[in-house]
This record gives structure tokens, C-alpha cells and sequence, in this order.
């Protein structure tokens, strides 16, 4: 095997031809990569880990080129925000390798076996998916995710980063495909778009005869465009309008910490809360507590009468009359929709209807409600007395994540290594025959 095959080169083709040249080579490099074995999938991912390292200080040289320019050609603080390659972002990339590499390998496993009446037996084997599409924007270490995703789960995959990290992106690739080499896999199992051409995104979800699925992941606008226009399946991210509901009866300490955790640790992930609601019975004693916390942070809190009303008593707190709107919205900022409700049957409705059905917290001290809660909110995430911040890939021991689903099919919540792989059917005999 010819691991070191050079990568199409976007500079010498026109983009269609350049995109199906790609096509191409991440369809041959399916065929070992399938077969590879688990040992030469970890070996990948560990000298992955140790090039991260082992380049942090170019990583984050070329990272500081996008974020420059990035600045200078006005896009949005959230975005500069996810686009920079911190420390402690290049530890965890390097960290989510190693933790993909410890992970069992789900390729071959075979479950479900019956033993049918005519002697044959029944069962499924779990198997890659083939080739993924993946376009993302701003996060460069979604480079490193996806790449060790498809690595551990027997995938080749085509990844097309936004073009605002497009230098971040390609130092990443480089390591990705050093480690692959390493490792005696073929390169081109892990492909990155190196055009920043839109017609590109175009080409690549509607190649169905080269890519499986396309999984996009950024703004609302991204996925909508990519699920109308794609010819190949999506496994869709939508929007994260996560809610937090402070319960009837609740350890206030507790929903105060919690609740500040899930809007303020960090505003731009699409797990942030982004709604709060609140029971009647807490909204006198939780409110002005949380309103203090917000208001000492900056955080402006749009809320509707019965919040605003005692909001406005909290020295210094930035409330608004939120609108309609506002109870759709994902803010990816230092803002929170605030409402109070009369019951859980309420707050529930208020989710499933203005709620992304990405990631849904309960704040409650009451075990049948917080049942209640999970069984009924649909969302992909469902938590009890814990922050929304903990909806990811990383923090629910997948290694990484690809994104996250918040589709009802195939894949929904966090899509690590078991959502890149499918079931077939094999059937175990000695020699019957249908009669």
C-alpha cells in the first residue's frame, strides 16, 4: 500500500474536477481503512496526539494569521471566539486523541445473534459508514475531532472548514495526515478542502456516488442551506436554544451555581443556555439572585413581565421586555430570555415549542418532576440538576464529538464513534437451505 499518495491540489484544478479527484481518493481510501486493524487505527491517533504537541507553537502562529484577519474583516466576537487555538484548546484536541485511542473500536462487533428455526443464525454487525462529508465553521479543532472520529470508527472523511480558519485548518491537516502515514494508513482517509471557494460545499454535498452522509455544523443558516440543496443524507445541527427550569421545589445554592455555569462559562457554544425559566413559587427568591450574578457579568436579561418586575430591583442588572422572538432565539452572547411560569406542564410546553430540541435542563429536588421532565421535553439532551454545558462528545466519554444531532434519526445528541458506523445483517450457517 502507497500510503504517502499525494492529495488532490485545489491550485491545479478547477473546483469541480479538484472535488471529484477528492471524491475519489477518500472512496479508495474507505477500502483499507475498513479494514484496518484497531492497532493501526490507536497508532494513528496517538502520533496525532504527540504532533499536536509537538507543533503547538506553529499551531497557534498560524491560528493568530485567521484570528487577525478575522478581526480586521469584522466577524462576530463569538466567532473570533470559537476560532481561537488557545492553550488549552491545543491540549484538549491532543487530549480527545488519546481518549478516541482508549476507546473501544465498535468496528466488527457483532450483536443481536437468534438462532432462527431453520438453523441459520441472525445477527448484526456494526460497520463504517463509508465516506462523511464535514463542513464546519470558525472551530479549527473540529478538524482534529472529526479527523480522529474517522479515523478510530474505519471512515475516510472529507472535511471543508470555514474559510475565516482556513490557515489553522490546513497546519492541522498536515499533522493528520503525518500521523496517518505514520501509522501505515492512507492519507487521503483524511481529506481537507484546500479552496475556500463556495462553489466547493456545492460539489461536496452532491456527490452521492463518492460521500454517505454530509454532516454540517455552524450556523442556522449553514445547515438550512446544506439540508436543502444536499443529495446525499444530513445528519443535522441545528441551533442550541437550550432552556434551564429552576423547579417548583429546589436547592437554591445549587440552581444559582448551576444556572450561572450554563449561560456564563462560555457564550458561545451552541449548549449555553440561552432561556431561563423559572416556577412561580422560586421566582421571588432565585431571581434577584441570579439577577445579581448576571448583572455583575454583563449579562443582559430580556424577560417577560412577572421576571422583569423583579429583575428591576437588582442594583445595576440590564433587563428589556423580551418579544416573541426572544424565546426563539440562540444568542451565542451575553444575553438571557427570562420567563416565569405557573407549573412544570408549562415550562415543558414552552420548551418543545420554542426550544431547538437540543440540550434541556431541570433544576429540581422533586424526583417525580424531574422524571416527568425527562421523559416528556424532546430534545436530544435531557438533564437533571446538572449544567447544559455538559452536552458534548468530550464530557459524555465519546473522545470527541462530530457534532451535535438533533435529528430523530440514525444519530441524535453528541455523534461520536457509534454515530459514524451502521448495522448489517449477517447470517451465521452450515449449509441450509430455504425450503
Amino acid at each position: 500500500m502507497n500510503t504517502s499518495i499525494a492529495s488532490p491540489d485545489a491550485a491545479k484544478l478547477p473546483v469541480d474536477q479538484y472535488m471529484t479527484a477528492v471524491g475519489q481518493a477518500a472512496r479508495v481510501a474507505t477500502t483499507v481503512m475498513a479494514a484496518a486493524s484497531t492497532a493501526a487505527k490507536n497508532n494513528a491517533l496517538l502520533a496525532l496526539a504527540r504532533q499536536i504537541r509537538q507543533h503547538a507553537g506553529e499551531l497557534k502562529a498560524r491560528n493568530e494569521a485567521d484570528v487577525i484577519a478575522a478581526e480586521k474583516n469584522g466577524l462576530s466576537a463569538p466567532m473570533v471566539d470559537r476560532l481561537r487555538l488557545t492553550d488549552k484548546v491545543i491540549a484538549t484536541m491532543a487530549e480527545s486523541c488519546e481518549q478516541v485511542a482508549a476507546l473501544p473500536d465498535p468496528i466488527g462487533e457483532i450483536t443481536n445473534v437468534r438462532r432462527r428455526p431453520t438453523g441459520i443464525s441472525v445477527g448484526q454487525m456494526r460497520v463504517p459508514i463509508g465516506v462523511f462529508g464535514m463542513i464546519y465553521e470558525s472551530r479549527p479543532n473540529v478538524t482534529i475531532e472529526a479527523a480522529s472520529l474517522a479515523i478510530k470508527s474505519g471512515n475516510a472523511c472529507v472535511l471543508r472548514g470555514g474559510s475565516e480558519a482556513i490557515h489553522s485548518n490546513l497546519a492541522l491537516w498536515k499533522l493528520v495526515q503525518a500521523a496517518l502515514i505514520e501509522a501505515g494508513l492512507p492519507a487521503n482517509a483524511v481529506q481537507l478542502v484546500q479552496t475556500t471557494d463556495r462553489a466547493a460545499v456545492g460539489q461536496l454535498i452532491t456527490m452521492p456516488q463518492y460521500v454517505d452522509v454530509i454532516i454540517p455544523r455552524g450556523g442556522k443558516g449553514l445547515i438550512e442551506r446544506i439540508s436543502a440543496e444536499a443529495r446525499v443524507p444530513v445528519i443535522k445541527h441545528l441551533d442550541g436554544n437550550c432552556h434551564t427550569y429552576v423547579d417548583s421545589e429546589v436547592d437554591l445554592d445549587l440552581a444559582v451555581k448551576v444556572t450561572d455555569n450554563a449561560k456564563t462559562q462560555k457564550y458561545s457554544p451552541c449548549n449555553a443556555t440561552e432561556s431561563l425559566l423559572v416556577h412561580a413559587k422560586q421566582a421571588a427568591a432565585f431571581l434577584p439572585r441570579i439577577g445579581k450574578v448576571f448583572a455583575d457579568k454583563g449579562v443582559e436579561m430580556r424577560a417577560d413581565a412577572r421576571a422583569k418586575a423583579i429583575l428591576a430591583d437588582v442594583p445595576g442588572a440590564n433587563v428589556v421586555d423580551a418579544t416573541e422572538q426572544d424565546w426563539f432565539e440562540e444568542y451565542l452572547a451575553p444575553v438571557i430570555a427570562v420567563k416565569v411560569v405557573d407549573s412544570l406542564d408549562e415550562a415543558i410546553a414552552h420548551i418543545n415549542r420554542y426550544g431547538s430540541h437540543h440540550t434541556d435542563s431541570i433544576l429540581s429536588t422533586n424526583h417525580p418532576n424531574a422524571m416527568r421532565f425527562i421523559r416528556e421535553v424532546d430534545s436530544a439532551s435531557v438533564m437533571i440538576n446538572a449544567s447544559t454545558r455538559f452536552a458534548d462528545g468530550f464530557e459524555y466519554g465519546l473522545g470527541a464529538e462530530i457534532g451535535i444531532s438533533t435529528d430523530k434519526f440514525h444519530a441524535r445528541g453528541p455523534v461520536g464513534l457509534e454515530g459514524l458506523t451502521s448495522m448489517k445483517f449477517v447470517v451465521l450457517g452450515q449449509g441450509e437451505i430455504r425450503t
